[in-house]
């Protein structure tokens, strides 16, 4: 899911700033239109939650195998 998700926000951020990388998306705040787009914000918030659910997974698992 979270590859997925990763390639859904790179394409719509390709849509708003042609020449983007997957290494420009660490820091959106540098390219205006990408802040003023609701819809990137929201797959970047649904992008962030899923990597968040991740870790906590990992976490509750290492804590179980103790």
């Amino acid at each position: 899911m979270i590859i997925a998700q990763d390639a859904k926000l790179l394409a719509l951020a390709r849509q708003i700033v042609a020449r983007l990388t997957p290494e420009d998306l660490r820091n959106p705040q540098d390219f205006p239109p990408l802040m003023e787009s609701a819809e990137f914000n929201y797959e970047d918030g649904v992008l962030a939650g899923l990597r968040a659910a991740e870790m906590a997974v990992r976490a509750a698992r290492r804590r179980e195998e103790k």
